[in-house]
């Protein structure tokens, strides 16, 4: 049986008796979960809020990959490299019901090409030392052809092999949202931060208003960690107004097609688009994944949209390398995110050279920010972090314990479905027998299960994150809107107006991965 799970009743509660938290996070992304989690397993008294659901934004967002960087190679960023393999291998060993190995296939189109590649590969393998999974290998043409079929033959001279790790981005974000709880976190959504609060110049806690009641509440901390990624500079801005920005945020896109485009259980990889980037096409839970791209962006929208270039693009790319080349009728479902990337010395350089790598940056009144960085390196960021807030807050010296920290769900047999250890607790609910939908695995248990224990409170908190169906076939995911909504309102006990008005929320969710406003 699960661990229960704290009511949001319950957890606001513990805001409205003004007892003060060691460690409050704002941001319940990547890295503002990773520090809950961290802190909470050492001991310190733990809140994380989110201005809206854990993972809404970016950190759902991503190529859904736990990977080294094979393109920092060429960038000559072993030390990111070095550390993102050390953390895959982490993962892989701490929640393998979420991330598991995956082959990936490097088209050559000469023998100089492969043996090129083939190279940089083996300095991968040896980078990775004892973290490494197995080792890249030299395919030839057939070789290539077979483990991509669907690939076009038209200049393929051979391949090169090589593994990293893939995931379920946002059912990682719970999982982490899960483990804080289980180790005494309170973490809530749909609690934005409005402001700081100070003390003889020093940040002393968080003001934060309630979305669902419009309760204001103030919150004291020992120490604020600002974990809010492309956000990261408003929050600064409520500490100090005049402060320059620390970010450059671009805009990364992807487009879901059926998976008989590439076949196969590999993934391709593309080293050089005529933009410079690399391009992966891979396969995801029954669908195949196309990005992604690289495009400054700096009003920072909630929900992002592709824009028709990089739509094109994607496609174009694509129709380089597959057989059949795909058409934008042929387009499931597709999605954006934004990138917190740490701001150029040199205006001028362009987001796709800017340094992936994480800063952890302390004001003069003490808020701590941590930005920039990739989900394969949430929890060395996250240690870091703690040990500084550690240190200003004067909470005592606690050793990080989440190198080996299994993840909530942990279980030693990898489950399709994502909930690992849960599962046996979703097949005893109500409907677990009752799918939503012929072309979708969601079914109404899971509905209820991420109501009653992983604080689901809209639909589109089902449909994006704690069930992928909006991001795999959007076209499906609407036609559960409604069914959702029914059983969502049940759990919730929500009136009519409220109910109207998340279904109205779904459907333009809906109609953005549709692409119907592009």
């Amino acid at each position: 049986m699960a661990p229960r799970t704290p009511n949001r009743a319950e957890q606001l509660a513990l805001l409205r008796d003004g007892a003060c938290w060691d460690v409050v996070i704002i941001g319940g992304g990547a890295s503002g979960l990773g520090a809950a989690v961290d802190a909470a397993a050492r001991g310190y008294r733990t809140l994380l809020i989110e201005r809206l659901d854990f993972a809404s934004g970016t950190s759902s967002r991503s190529t859904k990959l736990i990977h080294g960087g094979v393109r920092y190679l060429r960038q000559g960023n072993l030390a990111l490299v070095r550390d993102a393999l050390r953390e895959r291998a982490n993962l892989l060993q701490n929640a393998p019901h979420l991330v598991h190995p995956l082959a990936f296939i490097i088209p050559a189109g000469s023998q100089f090409e492969r043996l090129f590649y083939g190279a940089g590969l083996k300095l991968y393998d040896l980078l990775a030392g004892s973290h490494g999974m197995q080792a890249s290998t030299l395919l030839d043409r057939q070789q290539t052809m077979n483990a991509l079929p669907g690939l076009s033959q038209a200049g393929v001279a051979g391949g090169i092999q090589y593994w990293d790790g893939q995931f379920d981005d946002a059912r990682l974000a719970i999982a982490l949202m899960r483990s804080a709880t289980d180790l005494g976190a309170t973490c809530l959504n749909y609690l934005p931060a409005s402001g700081l609060l100070k003390s003889r110049g020093s940040v002393c806690g968080v003001m934060a208003t309630d979305s669902e009641t419009g309760e204001h509440f103030e919150i004291p901390a020992r120490v604020v960690i600002n974990a809010t990624g492309v956000y990261a500079d408003a929050v600064r801005h409520f500490d100090e107004p005049d402060s320059a920005p620390i970010l450059s945020p671009s805009q990364g896109i992807h487009l879901v097609l059926d998976a008989d485009f590439l076949p196969g259980q590999h993934a391709l990889m593309i080293p050089k688009t005529e933009d410079g980037r690399v391009m992966f096409a891979i396969p995801w839970q029954g669908k195949l994944l196309l990005g992604t791209t690289d495009t400054e962006r700096h009003d920072l929208p909630a929900e992002p949209q592709p824009f028709t270039e990089e739509i094109d693009f994607l496609l174009r790319t694509a129709g380089h390398f597959l057989q059949r080349p795909p058409q934008r009728s042929d387009i499931r479902s597709a999605f954006a995110g934004l990138r917190p990337l740490l701001h150029a010395k040199n205006s001028a350089s362009k987001t796709a050279s800017l340094s992936r790598e994480h800063a952890v940056l302390t004001s003069a009144s003490g808020l701590l920010t941590v930005s920039g960085g990739k989900w394969t390196t949430y929890r060395l960021m996250a240690e870091q972090v703690v040990d500084r807030a550690a240190q200003i807050a004067k909470l005592g010296s606690v050793a990080c314990r989440t190198a080996q920290l299994r993840l909530h769900g942990w279980s030693d047999s990898y489950d399709a479905t994502a909930y690992g250890s849960d599962a046996p607790l979703i097949a005893k609910l109500p409907g677990h027998d009752h799918r939503l939908h012929p072309a979708l695995t969601l079914s109404e248990a899971e509905v209820r299960f991420a109501v009653r224990f992983e604080a689901a409170r809209t639909i589109e908190d089902i449909l994006a994150r704690r069930n992928r169906s909006l991001y795999l076939d959007a076209s499906a995911a609407a036609e559960c809107i409604e069914p959702v909504g029914r059983i969502l309102a049940e759990e919730l006990g929500l009136d009519g107006i409220r109910l109207a008005v998340l279904v109205a929320q779904a459907e333009r969710s809906a109609r953005h991965c549709l692409l119907v406003d592009s």
